[in-house]
């Protein structure tokens, strides 16, 4: 590569100075040193072929890029200003606003793009801009290339720094170079900027501080491989005597597993006979239990037989019994209601006489022995009926009194039943006992998941039935009014009871039906305590269970724990 190519490719990479700033030249010119240079370009182009990826430069290579660069051999110790920077002076400036201003970092790093700048700093002091820049390339060996093609680019084209130094008018021109030693060391904002972020380095420290690196590694590396090396030596070892063992391990692990065989077998052996054995006992136990269900089946049949007729002989007498009571209920009607007819007709006698005495005792004229004796009669007669007459009220307070007791033990029977119910009911049973005026909490449960969750259901029921409890049980709140129903007197609950339109309007009308359900319960079972009171019921119905009912339902249950048992 001449000097004459250098400009012409560089100008192609970066465009015309009047376009971006950087210095332009005719193609055909060279700048003074460019011969002296082109060696710089000519390596730095070989070494970046050679390894255009190489984040660092390797001693080898900065060693061969010193050997062979066209400079005299004391250049190897020549002092660069590390991590490699360059300088940027005469950058166009202007007095604006009572201080210099010029291109900005940024502006700057575009207009250098083709040497890959990592920063550009221009210099600032108490006037504003200096006219000065620092170019910042890195520390890699790619960085070190990027930095000598930015020398050599302003050296071809006359702009380098012996030029700055040589020409007293230098036009609008920026002029660049790489720092090196008296850079670093030159008063003013380039050398304090120098000196605060970069140091002074050779080829050479490059060089022997890489060949040091290279050398810790390689000892690093080769105690590494020496510690690795007995490593596996060890690993070895305990490898062979772990194949011994095993190896040893495995023998006594194949006459551990041929004597389990052996056991194997012999227990398989006796497990067959014994299988056999069971199950020839089996065989008999199940022809003797066949016999025995055949035996019972008969029997059963028999006993089926006996219960029907049974059943048949019971239902007559039942039926007979039912009429029996029947007609005896209905003669005891009859005979009260001709006694209640016999003593309305003596009642009506009796005044019929005592009015007949008294017009007698009160007729004028003197009284004949005749009159006398219809009066003695009359008198007497009446007397009778006094007394046929408190007869009758005597046997119908024997009655009232039979009937009274009849009725006290009907009661009573009915609580004993109660009592024995309660805890042996299921609920499946078409007769038990219910409990009137209690809430139910499934039911409330029920109702509430349309609403919500299944969890929040649960929660929510139990409040409410907790709550609604309470309100019914409550003496001072009593939702009811009276009306005439055929004459008499009827409770029913007010439908404007604001309780009552709260609890349906915020919870619906199945919640406020089962709260009025159990109300009108307490109401008509218990309105003076206002606590639930157990009832026998026939769910079946779902209505109250009469006592033939319930002693029907006993005497089945009854007759069918005698039949399992």
């Amino acid at each position: 590569m001449d000097s004459g190519d250098a400009p012409e490719r560089i100008r192609e990479e970066t465009g015309s100075r009047s376009r971006d700033g950087l210095p332009q030249r005719d193609a055909t010119g060279a700048g003074p040193d460019a011969n002296r240079h082109g060696g710089d370009r000519v390596l730095a182009k070989r070494l970046k072929d050679e390894s255009p990826d190489t984040s660092e430069p390797p001693p080898s290579r900065l060693k061969k890029a010193v050997e062979l660069e066209p400079h005299p051999a004391q250049n190897r110790d020549e002092q660069f200003v590390w991590p490699w920077m360059g300088v940027l002076v005469n950058v166009p400036t202007e007095w604006k606003g009572g201080r210099q201003v010029g291109e900005s970092g940024n502006r700057l790093k575009e207009q250098l793009s083709a040497f890959c700048p990592h920063k550009v700093s221009p210099l600032w002091n108490h006037r504003g801009h200096t006219g000065n820049a620092i170019v910042e390339f890195g520390k890699d060996y790619a960085s070190f290339c990027n930095a000598f093609k930015f020398e050599n680019h302003f050296e071809a084209e006359g702009y380098g720094k012996r030029d700055w130094e040589q020409h007293k008018y230098r036009g609008p021109e920026m002029f660049g170079w790489v720092a090196r030693a008296d850079d670093h060391r030159a008063p003013g904002p380039v050398g304090e900027h120098l000196q605060k972020n970069g140091d002074l380095k050779t080829v050479a420290e490059l060089e022997n501080e890489g060949t040091r690196k290279t050398d810790k590694l390689v000892a690093n590396l080769a105690s590494a491989i020496e510690v690795k090396t007995k490593h596996a030596q060890e690993l070895e070892c305990k490898y062979n005597e772990t194949t011994t063992s095993l190896d040893k391990v495995m023998e006594e692990k194949e006459l551990v597993l041929q004597r389990y065989n052996d056991e194997i077998r012999n227990m398989q052996q006796i497990a067959r006979r014994h299988s056999q054995m069971i199950l020839n006992e089996n065989q008999k136990l199940r022809s003797e239990l066949e016999a025995k269900m055949q035996d019972l089946e008969f029997k059963s049949r028999q006993l089926d037989e006996l219960a029907v007729r049974s059943d048949s002989d019971r239902r007559n007498l039942e039926k007979e019994k039912e009429k029996r009571e029947k007609k005896a209920a209905l003669d005891e009607i009859i005979k009260l209601e001709q006694k209640l007819d016999a003593k309305q007709k003596l009642e009506l006698e009796i005044k019929q006489l005592q009015g007949k005495l008294e017009v007698m005792k009160h007729m004028p004229g003197e009284e004949d022995s005749e009159s006398k004796r219809k009066i003695d009669e009359l008198s007497a007669e009446l007397q009778d009926k006094y007394d046929e007459m408190d007869a009758v009220e005597a046997l119908h307070h024997t009655l009232l009194m039979k009937e009274r007791i009849s009725n006290d033990e009907l009661q009573d029977a009915r609580k004993k039943l109660i009592d024995g119910l309660r805890d042996v009911t299921t609920a499946r049973a078409t007769v038990g006992v219910k409990r009137m005026g209690d809430l139910d909490l499934k039911s409330f449960a029920k109702a509430c998941k349309g609403k919500m969750s299944e969890e929040d259901a649960e929660v929510t029921a139990s409040i409410l039935c907790s709550k609604w409890e309470e309100e019914i049980k409550n003496p001072e709140w009593h939702p009811f009014k009276v009306i005439m129903v055929e004459g008499r007197e009827k409770e029913i609950l007010r439908e404007d009871d604001e309780k009552l339109q709260e609890l349906k309007e915020e919870h619906g009308g199945e919640v406020y039906g089962l709260v009025t359900k159990a109300l009108l319960e307490v109401n008509e079972y218990n309105p003076s305590g206002r606590y639930s009171v157990p009832e026998l019921w026939n769910h079946k119905e779902n209505r109250k269970a009469t006592l033939k009912e319930v002693v029907q339902y006993v005497l089945r249950q009854w007759r069918t724990q005698k039949r399992k048992r």
